[in-house]
């Protein structure tokens, strides 16, 4: 037996069993399509073709029936809502995920040191499963301007009332005919008047919640006779209850107004300054010979402090983000409290050991070995501000829907809002595509690295 016939004897088994394994292979291959084929058809169907519809969309007009090019790009980028989008957007993208990732960072570090740790996690992350609807109306009633409905105005306006106070009678308005109207809201009294002299100040339109609980009958008040050298008078609601009494005259069933702040004027300069009693009188000693008037200041009729316009066209966006920030915050910290649990514990011990203090092992170790972790967290909220929809076209009201909109709610706007032009609408959809897909593959890449 030659050579040549003992090796063709030894590679025909080896042939046999190569050709079996590469048929094997090719078995493994067409099973796996067989089980993937139904995910390829979902994926193509709901993703793909809407995206390269959308992109040929992009390319007609309003009706789709013209072929207009690249108008509908030029057009996006000419429109002023556009553009605000684009900012607003950029304020998203910029703002947002970043708030995030340092409170999430700050929280998971914090909540290590609670005793209570789960519970915390817990009650941080539960916004998480509150749908974004009901989280915008939610935020809806708590941006509310009334403060008997919007839960951040009613805290607002009540630490303003405990600093600063709130004007004593804000509808109340003088009698006409026996009040002049001063050019600041204020009220002085018609005739002028000299110590020893009583001056009647009538108002009206005092509601009767306003009316203090100690208010008293201002008649006895009026009877009273001023001293020499006084100027005494009455503040007063002329109206009595049930009808009748005399209009400009203090009737028995009329009610003084007390804290009511009440000044001497004398050569349209402020000499004195009081404050009404329970039964509405008041009284300046002191002066000197000459003619007064009286003047009830603008401060008396103010109108109450109603907060901040939480949703106006200035804070409305800062608000909804705030929105976004309660939903999120939990997810953020979550994360990054997993990357924190695998840190290497002997680098933060040895740096204790060497008497670095926790701001210094926080800065220099544990930030910059959660990097990586910081960096998925970050990208993955920038794609999610891109897409955000539901917070801004829920609580954003609708004379300030403009100046909240973002590219999300503007393409909704343009395509179904009320525009109709789905032309537009889809380059909108393509130009916030190419935006999402530069931070995905980023993140892809990123996690593809760290699983080698």
């Amino acid at each position: 037996m030659t050579a040549t016939t003992l090796v063709s004897k030894e590679a025909a088994p080896r042939a046999a069993g190569t050709a079996r394994g590469r048929r094997g292979r090719r078995r493994a291959r067409t099973v796996a399509l067989l089980f993937v084929l139904p995910a390829l058809l979902l994926l193509g169907a709901l993703v793909v073709y809407p995206v390269l519809f959308s992109v040929g969309r992009s390319f007609f007009d309003a009706s789709g029936t013209r072929f207009v090019g690249g108008g509908n790009y030029a057009e996006m980028f000419r429109d002023p809502a556009t553009l605000k989008a684009i900012r607003n957007t950029t304020i998203w993208v910029v703002v947002a995920p970043a708030l995030l990732t340092g409170l999430g960072l700050i929280l998971a570090v914090l909540v290590e040191k609670v005793r209570w740790a789960t519970a915390f996690k817990l009650l941080l992350f539960m916004p998480m499963a509150v749908s974004f609807l009901a989280a915008g109306i939610i935020f809806r009633l708590a941006y509310d301007e009334d403060p008997d409905k919007g839960v951040l105005d009613a805290a607002v306006v009540g630490v303003h009332d405990v600093f600063k106070g709130t004007s004593s009678y804000p509808t109340a308005r003088g009698r006409e005919g026996l009040l002049d109207r001063g050019g600041d809201g204020s009220y002085l009294s018609h005739a002028a008047a000299s110590p020893g002299e009583s001056v009647t100040l009538p108002m009206v339109g005092v509601l009767p919640g306003d009316l203090p609980r100690d208010a008293s009958p201002a008649r006895p008040a009026a009877r009273r006779a001023a001293a020499a050298g006084e100027l005494r008078g009455v503040v007063y609601l002329d109206f009595t209850p049930g009808g009748g009494g005399e209009q400009g005259r203090v009737d028995p069933k009329e009610s003084g107004l007390p804290g009511m702040k009440v000044e001497a004027l004398r050569d349209g300069r402020t000499i004195a300054g009081t404050t009404s009693s329970s039964d509405g009188s008041f009284r300046f000693t002191g002066l000197q010979e000459g003619s007064y008037t009286v003047k009830l200041p603008a401060s008396n009729f103010a109108p109450p402090y109603q907060g901040v316009s939480w949703l106006g066209p200035t804070l409305v966006t800062p608000a909804i983000i705030g929105a976004y920030l309660w939903i999120w915050t939990g997810f953020a910290m979550v994360l990054i409290g997993a990357g924190l649990s695998s840190l290497p514990r002997d680098a933060l011990e040895a740096a204790r050991m060497d008497g670095a203090n926790e701001w210094q092992i926080f800065r220099r170790i544990t930030v910059p070995l959660l990097a990586p972790v910081l960096t998925v967290v970050f990208v993955t909220l920038v794609i999610n501000v891109m897409k955000v929809f539901d917070l801004v076209y829920i609580i954003a009201p609708g004379p300030v829907q403009e100046d909240a909109t973002v590219l999300a709610t503007q393409m909704w706007l343009v395509s179904f809002g009320g525009g109709n032009n789905q032309g537009l609408g889809s380059a909108l959809g393509v130009l916030l595509l190419l935006l999402v897909i530069p931070a995905m593959v980023f993140n892809v890449r990123r996690f593809r690295r760290s699983q080698r």
